[in-house]
């Protein structure tokens, strides 16, 4: 009897199909490339910019940045993919610097506002909300790791990649990040 196969399996055999269409440039690579990324896109853009619009508009920049590229797309794709929104975004946010004179709003509340549903925000607790609080109080590279890790769930070698880190730096992120969130989440329980 066969085994069958891992869901890990799976998704890299997807992987290795979808990069195979846009690298042959067949139409429905970017059809099969937005299925595939654009909420997690979204998501990760929308950590780095702070409004769902321009999260959004960031997406399909740097999707049309992925279909442009080709047969240029490297082995190594889904870092690859990252480390364009992260430039992207980065981009953006300079370019927001520079314009004074438009107004920004950032915050969780817009994200939530934005994806959730009216039973979502009756649910939602004072202590997700604290949680919040408490990882925009970390330094924002350390913010940015735990986002790659746990919001996009790419493995430490990839986000070394993606930030053109050590590896060692991604870990030592990862655990200050972590124990800090922990102290921070162990001082809430005693108030």
């Amino acid at each position: 009897m066969p085994s069958e196969r891992t869901s890990s399996t799976s998704a890299i055999d997807d992987t290795i199909a979808l990069v195979g269409k846009l690298r042959s440039e067949d139409a429905s690579g970017a059809a099969a490339f937005n299925a595939a990324y654009r909420e997690a896109l979204v998501r990760f853009c929308w950590g780095y910019l702070g409004r769902m619009e321009e999260a959004e508009d960031a997406a399909q920049e740097v999707s049309f940045k992925v279909v442009a590229a080709g047969t240029s797309i490297p082995e190594h794709f889904r870092p690859w993919v990252y480390k364009i929104a992260r430039n992207h975004c980065l981009n953006l946010r300079r370019a927001r610097e520079r314009r004074p004179d438009d107004e920004w709003v950032t915050g969780a509340s817009q994200i939530c506002e934005s994806l959730t549903g009216n039973l979502t925000r009756l649910a939602r607790d004072e202590m997700q909300s604290q949680l919040i609080d408490c990882v925009h109080t970390l330094p924002e590279d350390v913010q940015e790791v735990l986002r790659l890790r746990y919001a996009e769930d790419l493995s430490r070698i990839e986000i070394a990649e993606i930030l053109e880190i050590p590896e060692t730096l991604v870990k030592t992120r990862l655990f200050g990040g972590l124990r800090k969130l922990r102290e921070q989440a162990n001082d809430l329980d005693r108030s």
